[in-house]
């Protein structure tokens, strides 16, 4: 188990108690129609988005899922930029375009926010490759639910990635349930590990509730990849806490079984072992919640005074020009 010191510890938990507190200000703002449109919350997964990303470097690249606002965050895109794409305004890291589940920031090195299932992990690949023909030593981490793995791009890119040798971290947040559908009722093999390891690479499972053993399957993980020892897969055994998305009734699982995972929540398992180990005071946590709320209050201001795109820029990013088609203007003068 990998010993974080006092500072890290410290680091890490507010950055999990910051996406947590944006996730819920986020489910607000969507009540309050703020937000608009479909909106996939990561409450009870944080531990995953930032022990990887907190031990990813700069130049390495995220390619992530519809759940994507924690990557985002923890890979730097600044809360600003996020909240103002979930307004649909222009000072999003999308330019209003993409909204909550297109997020995108290429001076980051984060590529997507991908709406498709599996929809992100060709793209991996394809990040990947380019490092290795540049000789470079970055790696690309791909983020994906175990929904994912019944998709047809999974097996192609999980086969390139392994005949390749590319420097790809595949990370499996394993949710329990496609949209809401149980693992065990979708596929006859559970053991997500077992089925990737069949690629031909290394592959284990990890309780990604627990902060400090994500960290460590993370550095064992990456220093393999760097070393040239080709593509990873680990599994995250996680939970989310809240339904699939806002318009999700949740039907489908027991209300018991939830409260039963809400004992393993991944931020209150961390402050516990930072009050035991006399890291941190009783009250301490209270006092982070204060403070990354105030933090994200400015995201909010900024988001709602961003402007919405002008109409006359609809057009803009979608096709080439054609001198022969009517202008927008042309059309609704």
């Amino acid at each position: 188990m990998n010993d974080l010191d006092t500072t890290t510890r410290a680091e890490m938990l507010r950055d999990m108690v910051f996406v947590r507190r944006f996730e819920e200000r986020c489910a607000q703002l969507y009540q309050q129609t703020k937000i608009r449109g479909f909106l996939h919350l990561y409450v009870g997964e944080e531990a995953i988005a930032t022990g990887v990303c907190h031990r990813l470097r700069p130049d390495d690249a995220v390619v992530a899922t519809y759940r994507e606002h924690g990557h985002a965050l923890m890979k730097g895109v600044s809360a600003e930029s996020v909240m103002a794409e979930m307004f649909g305004r222009v000072d999003g890291c999308s330019g209003g375009r993409g909204g909550s589940m297109h997020l995108f920031d290429a001076e980051h090195r984060f590529y997507g926010g991908n709406a498709i299932v599996a929809g992100g992990l060709p793209v991996a690949v394809g990040l990947a490759l380019a490092e290795k023909l540049a000789g470079r030593d970055r790696v690309t981490a791909c983020f994906f639910g175990e929904g994912a793995m019944a998709e047809g791009e999974f097996h192609e890119s999980m086969n390139l990635a392994a005949l390749w040798d590319l420097p790809v971290l595949f990370c499996c947040e394993n949710n329990r349930y496609a949209m809401g559908t149980a693992l065990a009722r979708s596929e006859a093999q559970t053991d997500l590990a077992l089925r990737a390891s069949g690629y031909g690479m290394p592959a284990w499972s990890v309780d990604g509730m627990d902060l400090e053993a994500v960290v460590d399957s993370t550095e064992r993980a990456l220093t393999a990849i760097r070393a040239g020892g080709g593509p990873v897969f680990v599994e995250f055994q996680t939970y989310r806490f809240r339904a699939h998305s806002m318009y999700d009734p949740e039907l489908y699982r027991d209300k018991g079984e939830v409260t039963e995972w809400r004992e393993h929540d991944p931020i209150h398992m961390l402050f516990d072992r930072m009050v035991a180990d006399g890291q941190i005071e009783a009250d301490g946590l209270a006092a982070i919640e204060q403070e990354v709320d105030a933090r994200i209050e400015l995201a909010v201001v900024y988001a709602d005074a961003s402007p919405i795109e002008d109409i006359a820029t609809l057009e803009r990013h979608l096709y080439a020009p054609n001198p022969e088609s009517p202008t927008l203007q042309e059309v609704t003068s």
